[in-house]
């Protein structure tokens, strides 16, 4: 059956909820690196009048422009590659940023990171990425977007620690405002 990108997005917020936030929701079990079963989701999405199919579920995977999940090697379970405000341990290496990156935000919250710089939050990492366009699609979501420019190289020099998610998104745990310069 042929979905709307509509039904799509519609499918991955509930994937973001149950993966990313709230697995309790359906009743899922997510193991300690935030995997869960295939077979599980598909059962309790089901039982939550949230019906899915393996094939929707390799649609949202293969088809997010975000790549927000992925499948483990074999396909028998599934995950969010980055975004939990869960207790997860994506098992994530240390990586070497680019030396600039850029983070999106809202108009309303830039005194805040200019003082504070920018705060993981509820979140387990601050995120980042390389593509301004991406950065300040981000930054829309939550009001008039600023785009916010990141010397990585220099954070890394002075020994802050960067993660490369599955999807490409770059993590770390905190970005001093010292950090952060305005582009837009």
């Amino acid at each position: 059956m042929e979905r709307s990108p509509q039904s799509l997005t519609s499918v991955s917020k509930f994937l973001s909820l149950v993966l990313r936030h709230e697995p309790q929701a359906i009743g899922l079990a997510l193991d300690s690196a935030g995997w869960a079963d295939v077979n599980e989701l598909l059962s309790k999405a089901a039982l939550h009048k949230s019906p899915l199919s393996r094939e929707l579920l390799q649609t949202v995977v293969e088809t997010s422009d975000k790549q927000r999940f992925a499948f483990s090697a074999d396909g028998k379970r599934i995950r969010a590659n980055q975004g939990h405000s869960i207790d997860v341990e994506l098992g994530l290496a240390a990586a070497v940023p680019p030396a600039v990156l850029y983070h999106g935000t809202a108009q309303r919250f830039l005194d805040s990171i200019l003082t504070q710089g920018l705060i993981k939050r509820q979140r387990h990492h601050v995120h980042m990425t390389e593509d301004q366009t991406v950065a300040i699609a981000v930054g829309s979501r939550y009001g008039n977007p600023v785009l916010l420019s990141i010397d990585a190289q220099r954070m890394a020099e002075d020994g802050l620690i960067f993660f490369l998610a599955a999807n490409g998104v770059w993590l770390t745990d905190q970005v001093p405002s010292s950090y952060v310069s305005v582009l837009g």
